[in-house]
């Protein structure tokens, strides 16, 4: 596993034969100790089906293979993915697809339903796409652990009421159980990046815990209520919905976005129809 920060933050270095790429951001994973304890946390079991993102020198996918046998990587740098199977060779069977995470079919890896598990690190700069891409096929995911800056994961397990907490947090809790491992600090890269890090697993409801009856509504109400996260819901959704819909949400309008659970958030993106918010905001165009 390659930690892959800001590309323009970490130095360019040549770390056991590879030369690492700024255009990539690669810092790789070179403390064994934070090494055991992310396949200590992720506990793969022999007969599973694991699909590594980001693979890079290979350091957690040596110890995967010894525990699974057969694994199956994802890598978007050609001259890692020719290489990794010579690096791994005799320490089990390895499937490379030299591929963008971004772009890659990971529901053609599926043996069934909830039946991937993923690992690895996204790069600091798309993290949050893939994420958000990997969720689209969450149908065949059992599981997601990654490494990836601090920041992003202290967003991603933020509760209400947390400066943290927000659009992120909201639409990844809507579809899984979103766990915070270890912290991994700088040093147990080389190059080391100029930011922490951390390692975060997701797992999908495999039944809907909230019922979201339509995501692309409830991240369009997150984006116009985060936007203006300071003001109170009066004023940040001004236009999203009537009096009545918002009283029959529970929502107290004298709050801040920050400050409304998940649960809340559903239930007003359920009871607002596309109908209702374009004609409110029609009318408050004309005001």
């Amino acid at each position: 596993m390659n930690q892959r920060s800001d590309s323009k933050r970490g130095e360019s270095r040549r770390v056991d034969g590879h030369m690492a790429r700024k255009r990539f951001g690669q810092n790789f994973l070179t403390d064994e100790r934070v090494i055991s304890q992310i396949v200590a946390a992720f506990a793969p079991q022999r007969g599973q089906n694991v699909v590594e993102i980001g693979p890079g020198l290979g350091a957690i996918t040596r110890e995967l293979l010894a525990a699974l046998g057969t694994i199956q990587v994802v890598e978007l740098d050609r001259d890692l993915a020719k290489a990794l199977p010579i690096r791994l060779m005799g320490d089990g069977e390895l499937v490379v697809h030299q591929a963008n995470a971004l772009e890659f079919d990971f529901r053609s890896l599926a043996t069934g339903p909830h039946s991937l598990r993923i690992i690895g690190n996204l790069p600091y700069n798309i993290s949050t796409p893939i994420l958000f891409y990997l969720l689209t096929q969450a149908d065949v995911i059992a599981d997601m652990t990654f490494m990836l800056q601090k920041e992003v994961v202290e967003r991603m397990v933020a509760a209400p009421g947390s400066g943290d907490y927000g659009r992120l947090s909201v639409m990844l809790q809507v579809a899984c159980e979103v766990e915070w491992l270890l912290g991994v600090p700088p040093e147990s890269f080389s190059p080391p990046p100029k930011v922490d890090s951390a390692v975060v697993r997701l797992r999908p409801h495999s039944t809907p815990r909230y019922n979201c009856a339509d995501e692309k509504r409830l991240q369009a109400l997150l984006t116009a209520a985060f936007n203006m996260r300071r003001k109170t819901l009066r004023n940040a959704l001004k236009g999203q919905g009537t009096p009545e819909q918002f009283e029959a949400a529970g929502i107290d309008l004298s709050l801040r976005p920050e400050e409304v659970d998940v649960a809340t958030w559903v239930r007003l993106s359920n009871l607002l129809t596309p109908d209702n918010q374009t004609a409110r905001g029609e009318k408050n165009a004309h005001e």
